[in-house]
């Protein structure tokens, strides 16, 4: 068959729920280091950190949370959110991540679109005011008493849990919250424990669209907790590896990819800082012996680019998973040299995923991780299809969809957009555009709407991204489209350059000419110090088209 359709390996799945598998592991090895957090002097065993889990999950349950609830989680990456990421899970009610860069009105759509009964909340963080935001958003809090509230503008939320020492009118203290289990909501834990079911929704993921407001992504405890398995057996992760994660908590891949999938091995969850700071990312892999790194390519480049890298000892390093886009050749040639990170493997698939659907092996050749996003994972099945829906050839371009344990259940409250993404016979439409060879391997190209249509020939800007990043003063490159009104279209791109290098936008276009198709090379060409991105490091070219056209007049 020349179809380009691939099942990925059959393994056994995991069939509890993640608050069971948590007590599994706990009995196993109770005395083997859990959560360790520099920035907060948390250094905690497997059997303490149950303790503190099942503290705030029992007072959660005397606030009157019950499963099925939502409960929002706001905050950079703290103890507080692992607390909650497992408590929640532990009584079945479904945490709601809240990006930590969301400003009112995102806050406000957020809450009120999977109706939040509850939110922990960081007091603030740099310029976002967390808990003076809430305020202005509910200002009854500063007459209401906690778990009270009764707001005009979130008409759900009755109770805000906020972290730190310090107190504020209208809400409980994380603290103090631990302490209000007693012996009724010990007893209704373990009641919980028997009656929670693998398949209940246990966690909503808002996915930062490019275009409408977030859709919530509803995932279970099987979705998550058998891709993070799925993910630590292709680390060949065991109780003695230490994961630093430096990925934000409110995505997959920190909270999925990251925190679950220590739990699920029994392995060190180390946080080394509340968001990325490439120093004590660095620190922590020393200080700790951390045997495993995640991030995305522009992380690791800023940890590589550190001026004085060299004086941090890395050699505990052997793999981790690198996700959210593409990694560069150059860049994997320095992780491996530099890095030690002989082992990294290549990460792909989406929030409704949970979120891995591909991933290349420890296995794989050097040309396999740099050129592939590896193979679809463990029971996973992968396609490419062609615009009327017929699977394509090998090789051949098309839309990237997959099926398996790992399909969201839905978005939150939303069966049409559901129903345009997950069709009748369970297929998840990714948007993405790639193609797959006879071994299975997959090959991400770009997005759909990324696609530029040139006079009418189909420009894909990650085969223009690719050849750009092999000019060696080239750091990072995103090449999109433009309107024109001779041809629709015409390619434009935003070029970063290595420190100390010097290039002109005439430079690049003569490194063009001859080695790709005249109608490629770049009409418009910028040079910039940075990108627009999303938190967890994906690239937002629906602002650089905006901003691009706007500055030309386009």
């Amino acid at each position: 068959m020349s179809e380009a359709q691939f099942k990925g390996n059959t393994g056994d799945q995991l069939t509890t729920t993640i608050g069971v598998h948590l007590d599994t592991i706990v009995a196993r090895n109770p005395d083997h280091p859990a959560l360790v957090i520099p920035h907060q002097n948390i250094r905690w065993t497997y059997s303490e950190f149950q303790t503190e889990v099942n503290r705030f999950a029992t007072g959660l349950l005397a606030l009157g949370i019950e499963p099925g609830d939502r409960v929002g989680i706001w905050s950079p990456n703290r103890y507080e959110w692992v607390l909650t990421q497992f408590a929640t899970a532990k009584i079945g009610a479904i945490m709601v991540c809240i990006n930590p860069a969301y400003r009112l009105y995102e806050l406000e759509y957020s809450l009120n679109k999977v109706g939040c009964k509850a939110i922990v909340s960081a007091p603030s963080f740099k310029t976002s005011y967390y808990l003076k935001m809430l305020e202005e958003l509910a200002p009854e809090l500063a007459h209401c008493e906690p778990g009270q509230l009764k707001s005009e503008k979130l008409p759900h939320l009755t109770t805000v849990i906020r972290m730190g020492d310090d107190s504020s009118t209208g809400m409980f203290n994380f603290a103090a919250v631990s302490g209000m289990g007693g012996d009724v909501e010990f007893a209704r834990l373990e009641q919980l424990a028997a009656e929670l079911k693998p398949a209940d929704a246990i966690n909503i993921q808002f996915t930062s669209g490019t275009t409408g407001m977030p859709k919530g992504a509803t995932l279970d405890h099987t979705n998550i907790l058998n891709n993070a398995y799925y993910a630590g057996q292709s680390m060949h992760f065991s109780k003695d590896d230490i994961l630093c994660i430096p990925v934000p908590m409110y995505h997959c891949f920190g909270m999925v990819l990251g925190t679950l999938v220590c739990v699920a091995h029994g392995a060190t969850m180390v946080l080394p800082c509340e968001v990325f700071d490439p120093e004590p990312v660095l620190q922590a892999i020393q200080d700790e012996n951390c045997t495993a790194l995640h991030g995305v390519p522009t992380m690791f480049i800023a940890e590589l680019d550190l001026p004085h890298f060299r004086e941090f000892d890395v050699s505990s390093l052997r793999t981790g998973i690198i996700a959210g886009s593409t990694c560069p050749v150059e860049l994997m040639k320095r992780l491996i040299s530099d890095m030690e990170l002989t082992e990294i493997v290549i990460g792909y698939g989406q929030t409704e995923c949970s979120p891995l659907n591909c991933m290349t092996a420890i296995e794989d050749t050097f040309d396999q991780r740099v050129t592939t996003v590896g193979r679809p994972h463990t029971n996973w099945e992968v396609k490419i299809i062609r615009e009327d829906g017929s699977v394509a050839e090998y090789g051949e371009t098309g839309e990237v969809c997959s099926r398996g344990y790992g399909v969201m259940l839905g978005y939150w409250d939303d069966d049409e957009k559901t129903a345009d993404t997950i069709d009748a016979e369970g297929w998840l439409h990714s948007g993405d555009l790639g193609e797959m060879n006879a071994d299975g391997y997959v090959k991400i190209t770009g997005r759909i709407k990324d696609m530029i249509i040139r006079g009418g020939e189909n420009v894909y800007p990650r085969e223009i991204e690719e050849f750009l990043y092999t000019h060696p003063n080239i750091q990072e490159v995103q090449v999109f489209g433009l309107p024109d009104e001779k041809y629709g279209e015409q390619v434009a791109a935003w070029v970063q350059l290595k420190q100390g290098a010097d290039l002109t936008e005439e430079q690049i276009r003569e490194h063009c000419a001859g080695q790709i198709t005249h109608f490629k090379i770049p009409k418009y060409i910028k040079m910039v110090s940075e990108f627009p991105m999303t938190v967890t490091g994906k690239m937002q070219k629906f602002v650089m088209r905006d901003e691009y056209a706007k500055e030309l007049g386009l």
